[in-house]
C-alpha cells in the first residue's frame, strides 16, 4: 500500500481528487469523553455554570467539521451538506459518548471533517466542565463507517448502529 500524500521523493502533497467522479459521500466518527459520575450528574442536570454544555458541544463539532481543512495542512476544503453531532450519556461509566455524522457531495471524504468534529466537541465539553474538573480524559476517537467513493462502504466491526 502506498501513501498518497507523499510524492515520488517522499514530500508531502495534497492529493489531486479532480479526476475522482462526483458521488455523495458520508462518514461517522465516535469519541467519548470520561468523567466524574458527578461532573456527568451535573451536565445532564444543567447545573454548570458556564450553560449548556450539550448545546455548546454540539455547536463547536458542527463548526469544527466545516474547519477540518484549515487545521489538517492536506485535507481538502469541502463543501458539506449537512453535520449532526449526538451524544449518549453513560451513567454507569460516567462518560459522554460523542459521535459526529458528516455528509457531502464531492470527490472525496469526510472522515476527517468527522473525526474533528467529534474531537472539537469533546474539547468544548473538557471546557465547559475543567472548573469542577480536570481529570477528564478524551478517548477513543475513531471512525465508525464511511460511505461514497471508490472504495464504497467501510464500517468498523463491533460497533452498533445508534437510533438517533
Amino acid at each position: 500500500m502506498q501513501l498518497n500524500h507523499l510524492d515520488a521523493r517522499g514530500q508531502a502533497r495534497m492529493v489531486d481528487v479532480g479526476g475522482k467522479p462526483v458521488t455523495e459521500r458520508e462518514a461517522v466518527a465516535r469519541g467519548r469523553i470520561v468523567m466524574r459520575p458527578q461532573t456527568l450528574s451535573l451536565i445532564l442536570e444543567g447545573r454548570l455554570p458556564k450553560g449548556d454544555v450539550l448545546a455548546v458541544a454540539r455547536v463547536a463539532g458542527i463548526m469544527a467539521a466545516k474547519e477540518a481543512s484549515r487545521l489538517i495542512p492536506l485535507c481538502h476544503p469541502l463543501a458539506i451538506t449537512g453535520v449532526t453531532i449526538d451524544f449518549r450519556p453513560d451513567v454507569q461509566a460516567g462518560a459522554i459518548e460523542i459521535e459526529a455524522r458528516v455528509k457531502t457531495i464531492g470527490q472525496t471524504g469526510v472522515e476527517m471533517e468527522a473525526l474533528t468534529a467529534v474531537s472539537v466537541a469533546a474539547l468544548a465539553i473538557y471546557d465547559m466542565c475543567k472548573a469542577v474538573e480536570r481529570d477528564m480524559s478524551i478517548e477513543a476517537i475513531r471512525l465508525v463507517e464511511k460511505s461514497g467513493g471508490r472504495s464504497g462502504l467501510y464500517r468498523r466491526e463491533g460497533e452498533e448502529k445508534w437510533d438517533v
